[in-house]
Formats: C-alpha cells, sequence, structure tokens
C-alpha cells in the first residue's frame, strides 16, 4: 500500500489565506517575495482569478513565466493575468513592489515553478532564477513585454490567441508583444498581416512558413521576413509559380532572396519544394551573410549550373547537415556535388541523397571524398539506381568513418526482375553477401536498405527489410 506525500504546510498555509479572497489580496503587500510563487500555484491550480490578478499586478520578480504552469492554453486565466497587467500599465508611477518585465507564455520554464514547490532543503537559491540577464533590465517606466510561441493556421481558429491579439491590438505603446517561434500554415495573407503587425519582428528566431504559396505571396511576406533580422531557422514548403508569373519570376526571386542580406544570424535553412530556384539559386547564395550549419532544398529541380554555384558558395563551407534529397541529378556531371563536399569533409555529419537519380559513377566519383567526412554520422542514398558492385565499394570507402550510425541504401539493381520487380529471394542473396562484405570489413556496422519505389516505372512498392548487421555487434 503506497504511502501519500502529506501537504507541504506552505501549501496548506496558501490554500487557507486564499478561501478569503479579499484578504490575500490585502495580504500581498506585506508578503515576502519567495513565497508569492508557490501562492501564484495555489491560486492557478484552484482556479482564484482576482488573486491572480492581484498577484500579477504585484509580482516581485522580473520574470512570470505563466506558461510553464498551462499544460494547454487557459483563457480564463489568460484573462486575470492580462487584468493584471491593465492594472499596472494604466499606472503612471509602478507599485514599490512590483518588478515584473515579462510574461511569458511559452511553455517553458517549468524549472522556476519546481523549484519554489520543491521542500526547502532541496530548492536552490532564488538568485540565479528570477534575475535577469544582464542587460535585460529596463528601467520601471519600459514597455513590459509577452512572450509568446505563435502557430497561425492549422485548424479552427484558436480562442486564446484571438484574444491575445485582440488585447494587444489596444496597447502598443507600453507593451511589446514577442515571439521567438512562429508557425505559418494555411491561412490568408491579410491574416498574417494583421498579426505581424503586433508582433517584435526582429525577436522572432525560428520561422516555418508550410502554405501551398503562389510566388507573388512570397513577394508580399518577403518584406516582413526581411524584418526579422534575428531569425536563425527558416523553414518553406510548397511555392510555386502561376503560369501567369513566369514573366515576373526573376522580380519576386529578387524580391525575397534580397531580404537574406539582412538576415544577420541565419544558420539552418530548410526549401522543400522551391521550384522558383531552379536557374535563379544563386541569387539567394550571393544574399547570404553568414556560414550556415544546415541547408536543405528538396524535392526539386535545378540546373546543374545551380550545383556549380552551391559547390562555389563560401557561406556553405561550414556545413553540418546538408539534404539535396529529390533534387534529380541524373545526367549532371559529378563534379559540382563532388567539390561541394570536399568543402565539407571537416564539418559534415548528416548528408542526404535520397531519390537524386544518381548512376553507379556519379556516386563513385564522390566516393574518395566521403571517406574523408570523418565527421559523418549518418548517410541516406537510398532511392538511386545502384549496383551491387557499387555499394560495396561505398561500404568500403566508408569503412573507417567511425562517427557513422546510421546508413541507408537502395536495394541493389541486381535485386530486380528484368520488368522492374524486386525479387524477394535475389535480394535475400544480396543481404547475405553484403553481410559477409561488413564481416570482411571487419568494423560494428548496422546497414539498412531502405524501401524505395521501383528503379524503372517509379511504382511505390513497400517492403518491411530489416537491418544487416555486421556480426562484429554480436556479443562474444
Amino acid at each position: 500500500m503506497s504511502v501519500q506525500t502529506p501537504p507541504r504546510l506552505l501549501n496548506l498555509a496558501g490554500k487557507s489565506l486564499l478561501r478569503d479572497e479579499a484578504l490575500a489580496i490585502t495580504a500581498l503587500e506585506c508578503l515576502p517575495a519567495e513565497l508569492f510563487p508557490p501562492l501564484f500555484m495555489e491560486a492557478f491550480s484552484g482556479g482564484h482569478r482576482e488573486s491572480l490578478k492581484a498577484m500579477v499586478h504585484a509580482w516581485p520578480f522580473a520574470h512570470l513565466p505563466l506558461g510553464g504552469l498551462m499544460r494547454e492554453p487557459q483563457l480564463e486565466t489568460l484573462k486575470a493575468a492580462f487584468d493584471g497587467l491593465d492594472i499596472l500599465l494604466a499606472e503612471k508611477v509602478r507599485p514599490r513592489r512590483s518588478k515584473l518585465q515579462v510574461l511569458d507564455l511559452r511553455n517553458t520554464r517549468q524549472d522556476f515553478w519546481r523549484m519554489w514547490s520543491a521542500p526547502r532543503d532541496q530548492a536552490c537559491s532564488p538568485v540565479g532564477h528570477v534575475t535577469m540577464p544582464r542587460g535585460r533590465m529596463k528601467q520601471p517606466s519600459a514597455p513590459l513585454e509577452v512572450f509568446i510561441d505563435l502557430c497561425l493556421g492549422n485548424g479552427a481558429p484558436d480562442p486564446f490567441l484571438t484574444y491575445l491579439f485582440s488585447w494587444a491590438k489596444c496597447r502598443e505603446g507600453p507593451l511589446h508583444l514577442c515571439c521567438k517561434r512562429l508557425k505559418i500554415f494555411t491561412v490568408p495573407m491579410g491574416t498574417i498581416r494583421e498579426v505581424l503587425a503586433l508582433v517584435r519582428l526582429d525577436c522572432i528566431q525560428a520561422v516555418e512558413v508550410n502554405c501551398n504559396w503562389t510566388l507573388s505571396t512570397l513577394g508580399m511576406f518577403a518584406s516582413y521576413l526581411g524584418q526579422m533580422r534575428n531569425v536563425q531557422f527558416l523553414s518553406l514548403a510548397h511555392i510555386h509559380i502561376l503560369a501567369e508569373e513566369e514573366e515576373e519570376q526573376k522580380q519576386h526571386v529578387s524580391q525575397f532572396t534580397c531580404q537574406f542580406l539582412r538576415l544577420q544570424h541565419l544558420r539552418r535553412l530548410y526549401m522543400e519544394s522551391p521550384s522558383f530556384l531552379e536557374g535563379h539559386l544563386d541569387h539567394l547564395l550571393r544574399c547570404l551573410q553568414t556560414p550556415l550549419e544546415t541547408l536543405c532544398i528538396t524535392n526539386c529541380l535545378l540546373t546543374e549550373s545551380d550545383l556549380i554555384h552551391l559547390s562555389q558558395c563560401p557561406n556553405l563551407r561550414r556545413l553540418k547537415d546538408l539534404d539535396l534529397s529529390g533534387v534529380r541529378m541524373t545526367g549532371f556531371s559529378p563534379e559540382p556535388l563532388r567539390a561541394l563536399l570536399e568543402e565539407v569533409t571537416a564539418t559534415l555529419q548528416d548528408l542526404d541523397l535520397i531519390y537524386c537519380g544518381m548512376v553507379d559513377s556519379q556516386v563513385e566519383a564522390i566516393m574518395p571524398v566521403l571517406s574523408r567526412c570523418h565527421q559523418l554520422r549518418t548517410l541516406s542514398i537510398s532511392g538511386n539506381l545502384l549496383s551491387l558492385a557499387t555499394v560495396e565499394k561505398l561500404l568500403r570507402h566508408t569503412a573507417r568513418l567511425s562517427s557513422l550510425s546510421m546508413e541507408l541504401y537502395p536495394p541493389p539493381l541486381e535485386s530486380y526482375s528484368a520488368g522492374g520487380a524486386l525479387e524477394l529471394g535475389r535480394l535475400g542473396q544480396i543481404r547475405d553477401e553484403l553481410r559477409e562484405i561488413l564481416r570482411d570489413l571487419g568494423q560494428p556496422r548496422t546497414i539498412w536498405l531502405s524501401t524505395s519505389p521501383c528503379p524503372h516505372c517509379g511504382n511505390k512498392i513497400f517492403y518491411d527489410v530489416e537491418p544487416i548487421l555486421c556480426p562484429c555487434d554480436n556479443p562474444a
């Protein structure tokens, strides 16, 4: 029979005090600062709206991580907190006790609340948790900051965000609405404009756009992107070109790519199906201002000239993650890709070349440089047209890469019949041959022959293929 931990005396005192909200609010004037967080948690869990409002108004710390208490957004709690902020914003002189500078509505900083809810002999000193970093301290008259992560679209309108935006519209002067992460799904451009007009764009550090936008719509968004000068992560998906936009394509591409001149902190760039970049990739690369750690350009057509520009871009020489999956390289010279990999041998950790239409000669050309990528952790090259001999050569060239832990290869061409059907019996024989090759190499290793479309007709045939384990993995 389990023994329940008895309530702490502090929790019992808080519940007792909150039974009379008027008394609790009056007591805030003389309540020690270290008792505010546990009392706030009691008020929050008990739904004491008036007490919450009063405590926000009198909060004795610079930071109130309210979002850390909410598993899901709670509109009534938000209203109580904002009512407390309204009182604070309306006062020309801050109350003596109030130190509030940041109301954080993100689901973060649970450590703050855990510290205050722990027994005193387990709790850490509050000093390091409640003080603001140097340079963030403001004068009492400075605007309050409200932090939130924004996700626009992707379902029915969120009443939590609707209320927040409505409230923020009336308080732009003494208030800054700050967003670190912005996600945009299917939502009208007019709505996006209204929201971005309320947000401090220079606070945004991560942007994810997953919309079926036309190129002209991307051009309209570009002016906002340029103001997000602290962005470190940018992901764009499914931008397509209408027939009537083709004549203006260069203008729209330039309107978008020139914004990268302002992005002085960009480190990770993801572009899914960016068809507008075909023949224009150099425009974007010339505008990059910082070395990228991640570059993902996937499922689109690029020209051989585009790949040459990739290999010559000075801001791609520190790449850790390169993903060109779905970029068709059939018939291309292997030299641009080889030259690009040559530039990143010291840093590259993840390489994805899935469904690139590569053949034996192209893969063999990059093997020597791959063998020098000693930081490489994952190599994904499935979905390409490779013979068993080429897969064997690739295994031998990468045998000394000690960090390599995930390898995805296509079933070799010898696994297929003349009609393009995957022959499971032949595939089993090839798996045995590859296992023998791994044994000869003498290194603990696991590889996968991943599911892929038929290399002849493109039809997707799904098989659950187990990994091929090097016997060195087995305990003696």
